[in-house]
């Protein structure tokens, strides 16, 4: 009976623990577990979304990057145009210029070649006077005769 009665004794007791862990031992450590497991959870998820967030941040840069380019590059060939444009508008101003100055030197090689014409014409027109007053031997009065020296400078 000793045996019986330890045994229904010991019975008990591994009973009334199981209940005593079961209650009061279980629940805190169960709730721990799990506050842990929703933990670890929760951090991969987010070690999850972080790594999306990089993935898309590295893809938006990428894309930005790769706009500044092209923006560059459209910025670099219009300063091209445009410094061509230039080139080409200074250049035809230049032409223009030259134009206008080579017009004007013909203008004034023309004005000047007349001039001197003139007074060539009268130059001759004296030396005639003075060549036919020597074969005349007498004098000519240049008053008197100023319509002649005309005539004479007007057919020269």
């Amino acid at each position: 009976m000793n045996i019986n009665a330890t045994l229904i004794g010991q019975t008990i007791a591994f009973i009334v623990f199981v209940w005593f862990c079961m209650k009061f031992v279980w629940p805190p450590i169960i709730n721990a577990i799990e506050e842990r497991q929703k933990k670890i959870s929760d951090g991969l998820n987010a070690g999850e979304r972080a790594q999306k967030d990089l993935e898309k941040a590295q893809q938006e840069i990428a894309e930005q990057l790769k706009e500044a380019k092209q923006q560059a590059a459209e910025i670099i060939e219009q300063s091209k145009k445009r410094g061509a444009k230039i080139v080409e508008e200074e250049t035809q101003r230049g032409h223009e210029e030259r134009e206008k100055i080579v017009a004007s030197g013909h203008e004034e090689v023309t004005s000047e070649r007349n001039r001197v014409r003139e007074e060539l014409r009268k130059q001759v027109a004296v030396l005639a006077v003075s060549g036919a007053q020597k074969i005349i031997e007498r004098e000519i009065d240049k008053d008197a005769h100023s319509d002649i020296v005309e005539k004479l400078v007007a057919e020269l």
